[in-house]
């Protein structure tokens, strides 16, 4: 809906802003050589059908294992271990690892541990070592120069860490192993390196998008992608996705409403825009459960309504739109009855066994961890790619590394591009008003409407004369909803509405 408004403040305008960034996870997008996993020739034979939506163990710590000699050795953090008084070994700091377990793995032949803050196979980076970031911004140069866009960066805020490397402080007093990210979480040296990494791409008009966790203030995370800062374009930050995790974390419930995501969403929103940052807008990644499935319903009478309420609900706020692979067919999750055999996700499977370690007879709980496994696993975003309704899904020819979704004979994207009314029809739709009203849903500025309502979560952007009404009813029926005195426009123009044929009535 459209009226004439006033002209928003002039904000620096580029090509990264108003692009949308469809990410995929290779080993589940695409067989090509029917070997089960995701390839290059894969991702190459399939640029046809993103273009139809309308987007445009390291040899170094083999090396560094060697002794403390090495070359290498400090390329990565080793420290020595404590003794206990009954002289048994212990890690040099309580931090757990993310994926659980200790931070640290022991190394018997140079008797020291290294750290790794997720699994053992990822050893951390010593980001102090001069030569490691020069052949980190090597790497960055070299890809660059082949002509990539620019780069998306995996929790890079963890690389800084706090000098001596504290205990963190007991806060589940249940576990051994404690949340380290109060000493690596945005440490004292990281916008330092991150200007170093932002010259770098200043240098070929490239852009950068970092993994930020563990950190909610966005005081903190604007030093990083703020406008005249020279680091990063924009981030990810967690806390749309964090609002249902549990005290126990990722695994256990909390509820949620939608005031909750509001005051989130909000909150971040009007944060950047006040301060010249920049929004990473996302639901789903490979570290997430399908957003249909995990805040919507995946019903069958409610799926295709709500994969695309999600569509618009993201798509036209103010940031930067990224869609990950599946997400523009309503790709949901994986049954609620698979069993826990066929996950893979390290992160699931530990949790599970720690669960069951812990609490042998609590079936209650045990039931209660695998309903939030359903929900928000990795594996949900991992399986393959569902191009057809043919077996694997139309992702290879043999059986894949990762058992696919059974629901790929009706969700698959042979059923909807160039179809009507389709979710991947929906999507592009909505990317193309983004992009043609791009002095609106880009550049425009935001405000929250009905900030109590716990149905209908709408909003208005408006700019370059123009205001638009964005309105997303968050429950599986019908409601009343009227539009607040104070953001009625002029006109009645329905641009997009999920239901094809418009909405039954417009109040005003």
């Amino acid at each position: 809906m459209t009226s004439s408004s006033p002209t928003q403040t002039s904000i620096h305008r580029t090509w990264w802003k108003e692009s949308t960034v469809y990410q995929i996870y290779p080993s589940s997008f695409f067989d090509s050589d029917a070997d089960g996993l995701g390839d290059i020739p894969g991702i190459i034979s399939k640029l046809d059908y993103i273009a139809a939506l309308g987007i445009d163990v390291h040899e170094w710590f083999k090396e560094s294992k060697k002794g403390k000699d090495n070359p290498y050795r400090d390329y990565y953090i080793w420290r020595k271990g404590k003794t206990l008084e009954d002289g048994t070994k212990a890690p040099p700091n309580n931090w757990g690892a993310i994926w659980g377990g200790s931070a640290w793995v022991y190394d018997e032949p140079s008797d020291e541990y290294y750290l790794h803050i997720f699994a053992p196979e990822q050893p951390d980076l010593n980001w102090e070592h001069p030569s490691v970031r020069d052949a980190v911004y090597d790497i960055m140069t070299f890809w660059l120069d082949k002509g990539v866009d620019g780069f998306r960066m995996d929790v890079i805020n963890f690389i800084s860490k706090v000098p001596g490397l504290p205990d963190a402080p007991i806060t589940r007093k249940d576990q051994e192993f404690q949340p380290g990210n109060k000493f690596y979480a945005c440490g004292p040296r990281l916008h330092e390196w991150l200007k170093e990494i932002g010259q770098i791409l200043k240098k070929y008009n490239a852009f950068s998008v970092g993994e930020m966790p563990a950190v909610h203030d966005p005081k903190e995370l604007i030093k990083a992608v703020g406008q005249d800062r020279g680091e990063l374009n924009m981030i990810f930050h967690f806390e749309i996705v964090d609002m249902d995790q549990g005290p126990r974390g990722k695994f256990s419930p909390k509820e949620w409403d939608l005031p909750i995501l509001k005051t989130i969403v909000n909150k971040w929103q009007r944060f950047m825009i006040d301060n010249k940052g920049w929004n990473a807008l996302y639901l789903e990644n490979h570290d997430q459960g399908r957003s249909v499935s995990r805040w919507g319903s995946d019903a069958p009478e409610h799926r295709v309504y709500c994969a695309k309420m999600f569509a618009t609900f993201l798509a036209l706020q103010s940031g930067t739109v990224f869609v990950y692979q599946g997400q523009e067919l309503g790709m949901i999750n994986v049954p609620k009855d698979r069993d826990i055999s066929l996950y893979k996700d390290l992160e699931t499977l530990n949790y599970w066994n720690e669960i069951k370690e812990k609490y042998p007879n609590d079936k209650e709980l045990q039931a209660l961890t695998l309903s939030e496994i359903q929900k928000k696993s990795r594996d949900n975003a991992r399986t393959p790619m569902q191009w057809t309704p043919q077996k694997y899904a139309g992702f290879s020819t043999v059986e894949p590394w990762q058992k696919e979704n059974e629901s790929y004979a009706e969700i698959n994207a042979e059923a909807q591009v160039g179809v009507k009314d389709s979710v991947f029809e929906y999507w592009a739709s909505v990317l193309r008003v983004r992009k043609e009203w791009r002095d609106v849903f880009v550049y425009g500025d935001f405000r929250l409407v009905d900030e109590g309502g716990k149905e209908v979560f709408a909003y208005v952007r408006e700019g370059g004369g123009r205001r638009a009404l964005v309105v997303c009813a968050f429950v599986g029926r019908e409601v009343e909803w009227s539009v607040p005195e104070e953001m009625r426009v002029d006109a009645k123009e329905v641009v997009l509405s999920n239901y094809g044929g418009g909405l039954k009535e417009v109040d005003y």
